[in-house]
C-alpha cells in the first residue's frame, strides 16, 4: 500500500496504463495528448521563477562574489571535458555495433520535406555571434516571458550582484528585497509541490501518446538504433557518471533512488525541463549550497547534453551507414568536434536533440540531412533517453561541483543517501 501511495508508484503505475492504452486503443492514446502536455506546461510555468529566485539569492548572499566567477568557470570545465566523453562513447558503440548496416537506403529516395522544418531552425541557430547575442533578452519581461533559461540566468547573476553591491553598500532595501525573493523562492517552491501531485495524470497521457501515434511497429522497424541508444546511454550513467560519482565520494545508485521520481516523470513525459524545480529542491536538501545548485544545474541544461551528445554521434553514424556514405577517420573525428559546438548552439530550443542533428549533418556534408526522415517515427523514443541522461548527467555534475567547491554538506548527503526511498521502509 505503501508503494501506491507514493509518487514513484503512481507514476510508474501511470506509464504502465498509459503504454496499455496506447496500444490497445492508438486513437485514444493519441487524443491523451494534451495530459502529458498540460503537465510540462504547468511546470516550465515555474521554472523561470524558481531560477531566478534561488540563483539572485545564493548569489546576493555570498561573502565573496569571485566565488560565482570560479563556480562557472569550473562548471563549463566540467561540462566540456564529460560532454567531450559522451561524444566519444556514442561514436565508439557506433563503430562498434554498427546500427544502421544493411539497411541500404538510396539517398535518392528520402524526402527532404519531412525535415525541412528542423534544417530551417538549424541554420536561424547555426551563427556563433547569434547564439551569444539570444542569450541577452529585449527586455527584463521577455527573459521570462519567454522562459529561455540562459536569458533568466544571465538576468539573475546581475540582479544578484546589483543586491549584494546594495548590500554591501549599507542599502537598507537591498536585505529586504532579498528577504522577499527568498519567500517568493519559497512560494514558487510550494505550488510546484502542488502541481507534481499530477504527475501521474502527465506520465499516463503522455506514455499513451508516445505509443498511440508511433506504434511498437516503428519501434521495432528501427529496434536496432533505439537499442544502441539506450544501451549506450545506460553504460555511459554506469561507467563514466557512476565513476565520477565515485570520485566525488557518493553511490551513483543510491543517488538514482532518491531521485526514482523524477526519473519515471521525465521518461513518462520525455522532458528533462519538466523535473528541473523539483530536482533542484533536492539536491540542496542533499547538502549541496543553493548558490552552486541554482548556478551550475540550470546552465548544465543548457550546456551539459550528455543524453543528446550519445545521440548525436550514435545517430549520424546510423545515417551514414544506413545510406552506405563512407567516412574517413578524419570525418568521424570532424563529426565529434562540429557536435560538440552544435550541441551548445541549440541551446534552450525546443527539439534541440533534432535541430543540432541537422546542423551536425549539414556541417559535415558527407550524409544526406534527409536521411534524418529515417529516424522521424522514432525520435520520440529516443527522447526519452536524451532526457533521462540529460537530467542525471546535470544532477550529478551540481554534487561534484558543489564538492569541488566544498560546498557540499557530506554528512547531510550521506544520511539522505543512506535512507534510500522511504516506500522501501
Amino acid at each position: 500500500m505503501r508503494f501506491v501511495k507514493s509518487l514513484f508508484g503512481q507514476v510508474l503505475i501511470a506509464i504502465v496504463l498509459g503504454g496499455v492504452v496506447g496500444v490497445l486503443w492508438p486513437q485514444v492514446g493519441v487524443a491523451l495528448k494534451p495530459l502529458g502536455d498540460g503537465f510540462v506546461k504547468l511546470i516550465k510555468m515555474l521554472i523561470a521563477p524558481v531560477v531566478f529566485c534561488t540563483v539572485v539569492g545564493g548569489i546576493a548572499k555570498m561573502s565573496d562574489l569571485r566565488t560565482v566567477g570560479r563556480v562557472g568557470g569550473r562548471a563549463l570545465v566540467y561540462f566540456e571535458v564529460v560532454s567531450t566523453l559522451a561524444l566519444l562513447v556514442g561514436m565508439g558503440v557506433g563503430l562498434l555495433l554498427k546500427p544502421g548496416q544493411g539497411f541500404n537506403i538510396d539517398p535518392a529516395t528520402l524526402d527532404p520535406g519531412a525535415v525541412s522544418t528542423y534544417v530551417t531552425q538549424a541554420h536561424k541557430i547555426a551563427s556563433l555571434p547569434d547564439t551569444l547575442l539570444h542569450i541577452i533578452p529585449d527586455t527584463v519581461v521577455s527573459a521570462f516571458a519567454g522562459g529561455d533559461l540562459l536569458q533568466v540566468l544571465l538576468l539573475a547573476i546581475l540582479t544578484g550582484f546589483g543586491l549584494a553591491a546594495m548590500d554591501r553598500a549599507g542599502v537598507s532595501a537591498g536585505a529586504g528585497l532579498i528577504r522577499g525573493l527568498d519567500t517568493v523562492g519559497e512560494l514558487f517552491f510550494a505550488i510546484i509541490r502542488i502541481v507534481v501531485k499530477a504527475a501521474p495524470v502527465g506520465a499516463f497521457g503522455a506514455m499513451a501518446f508516445t505509443l498511440g501515434q508511433y506504434g511498437v511497429a516503428s519501434l521495432i522497424k528501427l529496434g536496432a538504433l533505439v537499442a544502441c541508444v539506450y544501451l549506450t546511454s545506460f553504460l555511459f550513467i554506469a561507467v563514466v557518471l557512476g565513476a565520477i560519482a565515485w570520485a566525488a565520494g557518493f553511490s551513483l545508485w543510491r543517488f538514482l533512488l532518491y531521485i526514482r521520481e523524477e526519473l519515471l516523470i521525465v521518461l513518462g513525459a520525455s522532458a528533462s525541463e519538466a523535473v528541473l524545480p523539483q530536482l533542484m529542491e533536492k539536491l540542496e536538501r542533499l547538502g549541496a549550497a543553493p548558490a552552486v545548485v541554482g548556478l551550475v544545474t540550470p546552465t548544465g541544461y543548457s550546456f551539459n547534453l550528455d543524453g543528446t551528445n550519445i545521440y548525436m554521434t550514435l545517430a549520424t553514424l546510423f545515417l551514414a551507414q544506413a545510406t552506405n556514405a563512407h567516412l574517413t577517420l578524419l570525418q568521424e573525428f570532424t563529426i565529434v568536434g562540429v557536435a560538440m559546438l552544435t550541441s551548445k548552439g541549440a541551446a534552450g530550443v525546443t527539439g534541440a536533440g533534432f535541430i543540432t542533428l541537422a546542423l551536425t549533418l549539414s556541417a559535415v556534408g558527407t550524409i544526406p540531412v534527409a536521411a534524418m526522415a529515417l529516424i522521424l517515427g522514432v525520435d520520440r523514443f529516443l527522447s526519452q533517453s536524451r532526457a533521462l541522461t540529460n537530467m542525471i548527467g546535470n544532477a550529478v555534475a551540481t554534487l561534484v561541483i558543489a564538492r569541488w567547491e566544498g560546498s557540499l554538506d557530506r554528512v547531510k548527503l550521506s544520511e539522505a543517501l543512506r535512507r534510500g526511498p522511504q516506500w522501501l521502509g
